[in-house]
């Protein structure tokens, strides 16, 4: 258990800055309905400039802001100032060949693909600097992790055609991170990449699905990818070391969280939560795993999905040594529809397969041997995060415990 007067004062620390905790949202939502931007993954719109205004850093209740998303009284302090959990804003990597053994094989990182350049973000960078604005198969993106929701997301960073980086606000929302742009100040919920608070509030960003996964299934899956290089952060961190010791712990309370907790499951416990058209789901991590790995065909009103579960990657809020954490595996979603065919997925010895045809599937979802060898899953962004911060954002989330 962790004590929440131990986690305030590492917050509070200036050259520690052991809470990189920033913002997410609460339940005292508005009815406003977000504006999604256009992907920028294939024809770029003409720039727009930024709307012009005050700083929602500064001033959260100016009068020129369109309504805000949440209330604003909601969005507390989590300790640090702006940007006193530095992002990495210039990021430096290394190939994956020659360094196999750059991180123990269970480490987690965060895995984004896009357009065939794949690179993985080590948690253990991940937990002190949670963005890293960076451009990944020519698409400008923000990679994004907050530790108090143990969840990772990835938006694109490009508004109405005009390109901007993303902030650590400082700033709590259901105790999970809050950013905001540098070209408008505006406060974003990392969550589900929304502008809540600002000149910008009401719109959405476009978001990339970006799982974790263990350095080991990311090198095997990923020969030819990139690893995010630490050691050239610019930064002097304890990286390997987690400042949130024992905090994965599903009888813990979340940190400075203010609001209703849903009390259909613990507040700390870990799911997968998955959003489709309007409707979304929360399955019970514990549910999902059993030995090796399991394979859980589900749906979503109606429509199919898959979810892959493998053992093998550590927690990263558990032990004081990431790469010590208990073994809590990596999951994977997926739309199982392969040329108009809806796949039936079980684990066998060699892997993961598909009832219709025999194929040996990857948890990256990719057909290593049969019929279907080399097609590919299309992926569904999911959450691996805590129960608490799924209901708040998903407040009508159906749970599937088992």
């Amino acid at each position: 258990m962790i004590a929440a007067g131990a986690l305030l004062l590492a917050a509070c620390s200036a050259s520690a800055f052991e809470d990189p905790g920033l913002g997410a949202p609460a339940d005292d939502t508005t009815d406003s309905e977000a504006t999604t931007i256009e992907s920028n993954s294939g024809e770029v719109p003409a720039a727009v400039a930024f709307p012009a205004g005050p700083s929602a850093l500064e001033d959260m209740f100016a009068d020129e802001f369109p309504d805000p998303l949440v209330n604003p009284r909601d969005i507390i302090s989590g300790g640090p100032p702006p940007d006193g959990i530095p992002p990495i804003d210039d990021p430096a990597f290394l190939p994956v060949q020659g360094n196999l053994e750059l991180l123990p094989s269970i480490e987690p990182v965060v895995v984004l693909e896009i357009k065939g350049d794949a690179r993985a973000y080590p948690i253990r960078a991940m937990v002190w600097h949670e963005i890293v604005n960076d451009t990944v198969g020519g698409v400008p993106v923000s990679v994004t992790y907050c530790p108090l929701c143990n969840s990772a997301a990835t938006y694109e960073r490009t508004i109405e055609g005009s390109e901007t980086t993303f902030g650590t606000s400082g700033r709590l929302f259901a105790s999970a991170l809050v950013m905001y742009d540098r070209a408008t100040e505006s406060l974003w919920t990392h969550y589900n990449g929304e502008a809540v608070v600002g000149v910008l509030a009401g719109t959405r960003l476009v978001e990339h699905p970006s799982p974790l996964l263990s350095w080991a299934d990311f090198r095997e899956a990923y020969p030819t990818g990139q690893v995010l290089d630490w050691k050239q952060s610019g930064f002097d961190r304890d990286y390997g070391r987690n400042p949130y010791t024992g905090y994965d712990d599903p009888d813990n309370t979340p940190f400075l969280f203010r609001g209703a907790l849903d009390d259909r499951a613990q507040a700390m416990q870990r799911i997968v939560g998955v959003e489709l058209d309007g409707s979304s789901v929360a399955y019970v991590l514990d549910g999902l795993s059993d030995g090796d790995a399991t394979a859980t065909n589900s749906d979503i009103d109606g429509r199919p999905i898959v979810i892959l579960w493998k053992s093998g990657q550590s927690s990263a809020l558990d032990d004081g040594s990431i790469p010590d954490g208990r073994d809590v595996g990596s999951v994977a979603v997926f739309d199982p529809t392969v040329d108009g065919q809806t796949l039936t997925f079980d684990h066998g010895s060699d892997g993961f397969t598909d009832a219709e045809t025999g194929s040996t599937w990857s948890i990256t979802g990719e057909a290593l041997d049969g019929p279907l060898r080399g097609s590919r899953l299309a992926r569904i962004a999911h959450l691996d995060t805590f129960w608490f911060a799924w209901s708040t954002y998903q407040p009508g989330s159906d749970l599937i415990v088992g």
